[in-house]
Protein backbone atom coordinates (compact mmCIF):
# COMPACT_ATOMS: atom_id res chain seq x y z
CA UNK A 1 0.00 0.00 0.00
CA UNK A 2 1.38 3.44 -0.79
CA UNK A 3 2.09 5.59 2.06
CA UNK A 4 0.12 9.09 2.08
CA UNK A 5 2.40 12.19 1.39
CA UNK A 6 2.49 14.21 4.30
CA UNK A 7 1.78 18.18 4.20
CA UNK A 8 4.12 20.16 5.47
CA UNK A 9 1.83 23.17 7.29
CA UNK A 10 4.22 26.42 6.28
CA UNK A 11 2.57 28.33 8.71
CA UNK A 12 3.72 26.51 12.07
CA UNK A 13 7.35 26.71 10.15
CA UNK A 14 6.75 30.27 9.86
CA UNK A 15 5.95 30.06 13.76
CA UNK A 16 9.45 27.80 14.04
CA UNK A 17 11.28 30.75 12.49
CA UNK A 18 9.91 33.47 14.45
CA UNK A 19 10.72 32.34 17.64
CA UNK A 20 13.92 29.86 17.12
CA UNK A 21 15.70 32.25 14.20
CA UNK A 22 14.63 35.63 15.24
CA UNK A 23 13.11 35.52 11.61
CA UNK A 24 9.58 37.84 11.61
CA UNK A 25 6.84 36.13 8.97
CA UNK A 26 7.20 38.90 5.86
CA UNK A 27 10.97 38.38 5.90
CA UNK A 28 10.69 34.98 5.91
CA UNK A 29 8.21 35.20 3.02
CA UNK A 30 10.01 37.53 1.21
CA UNK A 31 13.40 34.98 1.54
CA UNK A 32 10.94 32.31 0.22
CA UNK A 33 9.84 34.71 -2.68
CA UNK A 34 13.76 35.24 -3.47
CA UNK A 35 14.56 31.72 -3.42
CA UNK A 36 11.58 30.23 -5.48
CA UNK A 37 12.41 33.21 -7.96
CA UNK A 38 16.08 32.31 -8.35
CA UNK A 39 15.21 28.38 -9.04
CA UNK A 40 13.09 29.63 -11.55
CA UNK A 41 15.58 31.83 -13.27
CA UNK A 42 18.15 28.83 -13.24
CA UNK A 43 15.45 26.56 -14.65
CA UNK A 44 14.06 28.45 -16.90
CA UNK A 45 16.87 31.17 -17.96
CA UNK A 46 14.55 34.01 -16.56
CA UNK A 47 12.80 34.71 -13.79
CA UNK A 48 10.73 37.36 -15.20
CA UNK A 49 7.53 35.96 -16.80
CA UNK A 50 6.95 34.27 -13.63
CA UNK A 51 4.30 34.81 -10.82
CA UNK A 52 5.41 33.50 -7.39
CA UNK A 53 2.33 33.85 -4.59
CA UNK A 54 3.05 33.03 -1.27
CA UNK A 55 0.25 33.23 1.28
CA UNK A 56 1.11 32.45 4.81
CA UNK A 57 -2.04 32.53 5.96
CA UNK A 58 -3.02 29.21 4.41
CA UNK A 59 0.50 28.14 4.62
CA UNK A 60 0.78 27.05 0.72
CA UNK A 61 2.82 28.45 -2.55
CA UNK A 62 1.62 28.92 -5.90
CA UNK A 63 3.77 29.69 -9.14
CA UNK A 64 2.34 30.97 -12.49
CA UNK A 65 3.96 31.38 -15.57
CA UNK A 66 2.85 33.77 -18.29
CA UNK A 67 3.46 33.08 -22.09
CA UNK A 68 2.46 34.22 -25.03
CA UNK A 69 0.06 32.77 -27.15
CA UNK A 70 1.75 32.04 -30.84
CA UNK A 71 0.39 30.39 -33.74
CA UNK A 72 0.96 26.78 -33.86
CA UNK A 73 4.57 25.72 -35.01
CA UNK A 74 5.70 29.48 -34.33
CA UNK A 75 7.04 28.79 -31.22
CA UNK A 76 10.84 30.32 -30.88
CA UNK A 77 11.05 30.24 -27.26
CA UNK A 78 9.27 27.62 -25.06
CA UNK A 79 9.92 29.56 -21.42
CA UNK A 80 8.48 32.67 -22.80
CA UNK A 81 6.02 31.08 -25.71
CA UNK A 82 3.70 28.98 -25.69
CA UNK A 83 1.20 27.70 -29.82
CA UNK A 84 -2.22 28.30 -30.28
CA UNK A 85 -3.57 24.79 -29.72
CA UNK A 86 -1.61 24.01 -26.62
CA UNK A 87 -2.60 27.93 -24.71
CA UNK A 88 -6.45 27.04 -25.43
CA UNK A 89 -6.22 23.63 -23.16
CA UNK A 90 -5.44 26.12 -20.84
CA UNK A 91 -8.26 28.96 -21.51
CA UNK A 92 -10.25 27.73 -23.95
CA UNK A 93 -10.78 31.91 -25.47
CA UNK A 94 -7.52 33.08 -25.77
CA UNK A 95 -5.51 34.41 -28.93
CA UNK A 96 -2.47 34.77 -30.42
CA UNK A 97 -1.11 37.77 -29.00
CA UNK A 98 -2.63 37.47 -25.27
CA UNK A 99 -1.12 36.38 -22.49
CA UNK A 100 -2.10 32.76 -20.85
CA UNK A 101 -1.07 32.39 -17.53
CA UNK A 102 -0.17 28.20 -17.00
CA UNK A 103 0.47 26.95 -12.71
CA UNK A 104 3.90 25.81 -12.74
CA UNK A 105 3.68 23.01 -9.81
CA UNK A 106 6.26 22.46 -7.07
CA UNK A 107 5.98 18.62 -7.54
CA UNK A 108 7.13 18.56 -10.61
CA UNK A 109 10.69 21.29 -10.52
CA UNK A 110 12.82 17.45 -10.30
CA UNK A 111 15.57 16.53 -7.65
CA UNK A 112 18.36 19.29 -8.52
CA UNK A 113 15.57 22.15 -8.32
CA UNK A 114 14.45 21.16 -4.93
CA UNK A 115 18.48 20.80 -3.96
CA UNK A 116 18.75 24.29 -5.22
CA UNK A 117 16.11 25.29 -3.65
CA UNK A 118 16.84 23.71 -0.23
CA UNK A 119 20.59 25.08 -0.02
CA UNK A 120 19.72 28.36 -1.64
CA UNK A 121 16.87 28.92 1.43
CA UNK A 122 19.44 27.73 4.02
CA UNK A 123 22.18 29.98 3.02
CA UNK A 124 19.67 32.80 3.07
CA UNK A 125 18.44 32.23 6.51
CA UNK A 126 22.28 32.04 7.70
CA UNK A 127 22.63 35.42 6.35
CA UNK A 128 19.81 36.34 7.76
CA UNK A 129 20.25 35.01 11.44
CA UNK A 130 23.82 36.80 11.20
CA UNK A 131 22.69 40.23 10.46
CA UNK A 132 20.03 39.35 13.32
CA UNK A 133 23.18 38.49 15.81
CA UNK A 134 25.16 41.54 14.68
CA UNK A 135 22.06 44.09 15.26
CA UNK A 136 21.56 42.72 18.41
CA UNK A 137 25.60 43.07 19.85
CA UNK A 138 25.86 46.09 17.55
CA UNK A 139 23.58 48.02 20.15
CA UNK A 140 25.71 47.17 23.50
CA UNK A 141 29.51 47.94 21.80
CA UNK A 142 31.82 48.76 24.23
CA UNK A 143 29.85 47.09 26.83
CA UNK A 144 31.19 43.58 28.91
CA UNK A 145 28.65 40.73 28.95
CA UNK A 146 29.51 37.08 30.04
CA UNK A 147 26.90 34.51 29.10
CA UNK A 148 26.73 30.73 28.45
Amino acid sequence: MAKKAETVNMVDRFAEFKELKNIDKTTMISVLEESFRNVLAKMFGSDENFDVIMNPDKGDCEIYQNLEVVPDGEVENKDMQIGLSEAREIDPECEIGEDVTKQIFFEKFGRRAILNLRQTLQSKILDLQKDAIYTKFKEIEGEVITGE
